[in-house]
């Protein structure tokens, strides 16, 4: 498996990029420069199209078994190289060793559920309308799909779309995000080039968004843009998707609700609290953006959330027993910590945490926090946790949909019932009662409502996205068209 990754990969080869950029890619915990890399122009995006184009004509038409035959391949591949793609994923995304880990295991179990997918390409025979005729729908590969993949969870949120995209017949390009090059994209290219992928399937072009960020969206080439990123970034890539008919897959920022009934289990509460909230040092889709507890257990809630919060060990990710890494850059923590700045003009009170070291930001707890409050108006997607008191069921639900996102969240009481008719309340695409919001299993649909995206990703939903129906009747019989023929 090649492991170096100065170079861009097209149509099966390693090569340099031809754009007069140079892209540095820097430990955020260290500042240590890890690999730079020439980056991709226009014209290798152009390339890399081109060459998956080509390539996806004879995949489509290959058989299942030999599909799968690669996919299982490249998870053993995974499993010989575990400790190269976690020392990766430890000093190129800041994850703790712990992260690291378990965003392993999720990417194999992406990969395994792929692995299924050139057996389930299904179609259908249905009756006709017209005698002798006989209706047939076939599932078919898009084409081309074009990626786009974030630096927060780099190689659990791009295998999300490579994997599956390869096992139902299509080729893909994918761009990594600029932190995030070689866990984003890069390792890709070369596990799966040991896997023995044809050439021109999977190419990875590492370049700026300033440069190519636009044109791998409108390229005439690929059919569907996955992107996983903020908001922001998402609605401008379906604007210009939309212009070229493109379908797109949008996995879009949330601010995700965490609602402590009156009845809740508090140990339980806190515990599922703490990870949601300090998990990859919050920098998470589905991370907690919003502590709302009911009034009669705010006190309570309050003090052994803080507690807890004080013994999570913050600093460097390599070390095992890191629970708070580094921020993916300092511009992270400047952002963060002016809307902390603003809300506390506003009343709210640092009660944990609030410095900065480099790029790692203490765990902090923001109390007295109200719902208008820029750090529960944003998404903070930082080690920052917020508290809200609220009085009744109507009010917190009223809360919680305040906000035009709707990712994920979590409702905790004693009384399962009670907890889940809250959670039908709340305008979101994924929810979950007594626990936290950061959920992904390969086999559940995973997506968001209103400006948290588009679509679903994972198990047979990720199907719908990534495949095309063709309706093909045949007419068995002579057709008799009535009048019009004389």
């Amino acid at each position: 498996m090649n492991t170096d990754f100065s170079r861009i990969y097209i149509n099966g080869e390693w090569q340099n990029g031809t754009s007069d950029k140079t892209m540095k890619n820097t430990n955020p915990f260290t500042g240590e420069e890890l690999v730079s890399t020439q980056a991709a122009s226009k014209e290798d995006l152009d390339e890399a199209y081109k060459a998956a184009a080509r390539a996806q004509k004879e995949w489509a038409e290959e058989l299942p078994q030999n599909k799968r035959a690669v996919i299982e391949k490249a998870a053993e591949i995974m499993m010989d190289n575990k400790e190269l793609i976690i020392d990766w994923l430890i000093k190129e995304s800041g994850s703790t060793y712990m992260k690291a880990n378990i965003e392993f295991r999720a990417s194999l179990n992406i990969l395994k559920e792929s692995g299924t997918y050139p057996y389930r390409m299904e179609g259908k025979i249905l009756p006709s309308q017209t005698p002798g005729k006989e209706n047939r729908v076939y599932r078919n590969p898009l084409g081309v799909i074009g990626i786009i993949s974030p630096w927060n969870f780099p190689f659990h949120l791009a295998m999300r779309s490579i994997a599956p995209a390869l096992a139902t017949g299509n080729a893909v390009v994918v761009k990594p995000a600029t932190d995030t090059p070689v866990t984003g994209g890069l390792i890709f290219a070369s596990i799966f080039e040991a896997a023995g992928l044809p050439k021109g399937l999977l190419n990875v072009v590492v370049g700026r968004g300033s440069e190519i960020g636009d044109a791998i969206v409108t390229h005439p080439v690929p059919r569907l843009i996955s992107f996983t990123g903020s908001t922001e970034v998402g609605r401008h890539i379906g604007e210009i998707a939309g212009k070229e008919l493109k379908k797109t897959a949008l996995e879009l920022g949330g601010n995700n609700v965490f609602i402590v009934l009156d009845d809740a289990d508090m140990d339980q509460a806190v515990e599922s609290a703490l990870f949601g909230k300090f998990y990859h040092q919050g920098q998470i889709c589905m991370a907690i953006n919003r502590i709302f507890v009911h009034k009669d257990k705010y006190d309570e809630f309050e003090e052994q959330f803080i507690q807890r919060a004080e013994k999570l060990k913050f600093g460097n990710p390599a070390e095992q027993d890191t629970n708070v890494g580094p921020l993916i850059n300092h511009e992270q923590a400047e952002r963060i910590l002016k809307d902390v700045e603003a809300s506390v003009k506003q009343g709210a009170k640092v009660r944990l945490g609030g410095k900065v070291d480099g790029n790692v930001l203490q765990p902090t707890v923001l109390t007295d926090v109200t719902n208008d409050m820029p750090v529960a108006e944003n998404e903070i997607f930082g080690p920052v946790a917020i508290l809200i008191p609220f009085e009744s069921e109507e009010e917190v639900i009223e809360m919680a949909n305040a906000y035009p996102y709707g990712l994920s969240g979590a409702v905790h009481s004693s009384n399962i019932e009670r907890g889940t008719q809250v959670a039908h309340q709340i305008h979101t695409g994924m929810i979950h009662v007594n626990d936290q919001p950061v959920n992904d299993e390969a086999h559940m649909p995973f997506g968001g409502e209103k400006n948290s995206g588009l679509g679903r990703f994972n198990g047979e939903w990720v199907l719908e996205e990534f495949t095309t129906l063709k309706w093909l009747s045949v007419q068995h019989n002579r057709r008799d068209y009535g009048p019009f023929i004389k």
